[in-house]
């Protein structure tokens, strides 16, 4: 069996557009007529140069190859043009290939993912989830509000979650660290207050951030939240700094979480080693795809991190987060999105039952992939997967952010 043939669909959610502008999806054929999809998380070229890119990865590395040799493929990608080192774009690209010859070999063995990586260790998976505001919430005001955040808390806690994520701290800016204004940490606590209680010991509370902050700001603000028992303290500064970033970590009573934007071993090592984070969050499109984050997942045991594989994407990095977390022993919690179209993309082939993802026992990455859905919703904008804010913030006002995508009707 050889891999043969490579499609690559772009599909775009429809409003309001939870999970990012587009999903870029690689089809892979074998010459057997196993098809494998995966799904690519990298965002820093538009969805058209990364099909270029995705395209290269595949000839240049994978095509004509036996889908089983996952570790000599990525050796070949991690070093294509003399690099050996960790490269978001070209990483990406291999993630979602990779994902694919693992939903292949599945198929082709009638057996899930998770035992062919070490077999089942969890028959269930905690999920947490981001609040996103009700149909009756007006937006923007919503991402502002800690009175409607504590509602749909609630409302996620009666459906059986223990764990959600908000970021109430303001847009993330081309900019780098800054310190945050005092609008910003205020507003910052009257959420975790007004979550903490409407939701009381029922749920964890998951304080995001998306690197805005200095390393003074992120310690002034996580101490303004410390009272309210966040379960993790997510990426306070730059994920690029690990020195400082580690500084946080020890001057904050809140576990630090990170790496959504981290791609290889070679990034999440020196987080463990410098003491930076006890919360890995990778994004299997970007960080090397299953088996390399197999690998991230068995390092972190040696600094007893857990795992809490991370998700602004569609359902099918949600199927490799899945897989991964049934093999390992330090899953803490996989981020989960639900929406109309995430659900029918997959044909309902992965849910969550009163707050955990039951693993799948269908072959592959145990999913029902709608092909002609995801043609149905091609991607015709011209924005990034995300975009950061040019402007800097601002200290008279609260700084507000609209929840990692724009408001979009139909």
């Amino acid at each position: 069996m050889k891999l043969a043939d490579l499609d690559i669909i772009v599909t775009a959610p429809p409003a309001p557009g939870w999970g990012g502008r587009y999903w870029i999806i690689p089809k892979v054929t074998t010459d057997t007529g196993i098809v494998g999809y995966g799904e690519c998380y990298a965002s820093s070229v538009g969805p058209e140069a990364m099909k270029a890119v995705i395209k290269d990865v595949f000839e240049r590395h994978m095509a004509g190859e036996n889908p089983e040799n996952i570790e000599l493929m990525f050796r070949r990608v991690y070093s294509s043009g003399f690099t050996q080192r960790p490269d978001l774009t070209g990483i990406g690209a291999w993630s979602g290939l990779e994902m694919a010859c693992w939903d292949i070999l599945g198929k082709d063995r009638d057996r899930p993912v998770h035992a062919l990586i070490g077999g089942r260790t969890n028959d269930r998976i905690r999920a947490y989830t981001y609040l996103y505001p009700r149909p009756s919430h007006p937006l923007p005001d919503f991402w502002a509000s800690p009175e409607m955040a504590a509602e749909v808390a609630l409302d996620m806690v009666e459906k059986g979650y223990t764990a959600v994520k908000f970021d109430p701290a303001g847009p993330y800016t081309i900019r780098g660290g800054h310190m945050p204004s005092m609008h910003d940490i205020s507003l910052s606590v009257a959420f975790c207050k007004a979550i903490r209680e409407a939701v009381g010991d029922r749920a964890d509370l998951l304080f995001g951030t998306h690197g805005q902050f200095s390393t003074g700001g992120a310690i002034r603000l996580g101490k303004a939240i410390e009272p309210y028992g966040p379960l993790w303290y997510e990426e306070p500064i730059p994920p690029d700094n690990v020195a400082e970033m580690a500084k946080v970590a020890g001057a904050v009573n809140i576990p630090v979480a990170t790496g959504e934007r981290l791609t290889t071993k070679a990034e999440f090592a020196p987080v463990l080693r410098a003491g930076a984070a006890t919360i890995l969050q990778p994004a299997l499109g970007r960080s090397g795809g299953i088996w390399e984050t197999k690998k991230i997942a068995a390092i972190a045991e040696v600094y007893n991190a857990q795992i809490a594989p991370h998700l602004y994407a569609g359902p099918v990095e949600w199927a490799a987060n899945v897989q991964l977390g049934a093999s390992i022993p330090n899953i803490l919690m996989a981020e989960t999105i639900e929406t109309p179209f995430h659900h029918n993309l997959i044909k309902g082939s992965i849910v969550v039952e009163d707050g955990y993802i039951p693993v799948p026992t269908g072959a592959g990455l145990g999913i029902d992939f709608d092909e002609d859905l995801a043609r149905a919703h091609p991607y015709t904008d011209d924005g990034l997967h995300l975009q950061m804010q040019e402007d800097p913030i601002g200290y008279h006002s609260v700084n507000s952010f609209a929840g990692g995508a724009p408001v979009k009707t139909e």
